[in-house]
């Protein structure tokens, strides 16, 4: 029965948000967008220590954890990431990860009061942030990075 769901996992959520993260990044890298989105949003991602480009993955997190992860894991199998890079990265896509769904089945469906919204987006947001930060901190501090 355990291998079972764990193939059933496989297939309706770990592949269909790696083949997310593989056209994602190919779609961008095709129509020169990867380029344009790394310089605008480079300065931020240099602060947690990574590159532009590294935004993708976070913004594939935002519809699914996995996606997000998988997303940073390709980035890192092409050569776009360094090892240390994908690492702060994996913390943030699943702090924040599936932010969006979450948020519908959750807050609305809750019916949490609307003044929170704002905020209750915000937290997870920040929290990948602060898993950023934290995670660098820790790879400069043992040589890692």
């Amino acid at each position: 029965a355990g291998a079972k769901k764990g193939f059933y996992i496989g297939v309706e959520m770990i592949a269909p948000a790696m083949v997310l993260a593989y056209v994602l990044i190919l779609f961008l890298q095709i129509t020169g967008l990867m380029n344009i989105v790394g310089k605008i949003v480079g300065p931020i991602m240099g602060l947690f220590g990574l590159p532009g480009e590294a935004v993708v993955a976070l913004v594939a997190a935002f519809f699914a954890k996995a996606a997000g992860a998988a997303t940073a894991a390709t980035m890192y199998s092409n050569g776009m990431l360094t090892a240390a890079q994908a690492t702060i990265l994996f913390p943030a896509t699943i702090t924040m990860g599936t932010l969006i769904g979450h948020f519908v089945r959750i807050v609305i469906v809750s019916g949490a009061n609307q003044k929170h919204h704002p905020l209750l987006l915000a937290v997870p947001i920040i929290d990948a942030m602060l898993a950023m930060w934290i995670t660098r901190l820790i790879l400069e501090l043992t040589g890692l990075m």
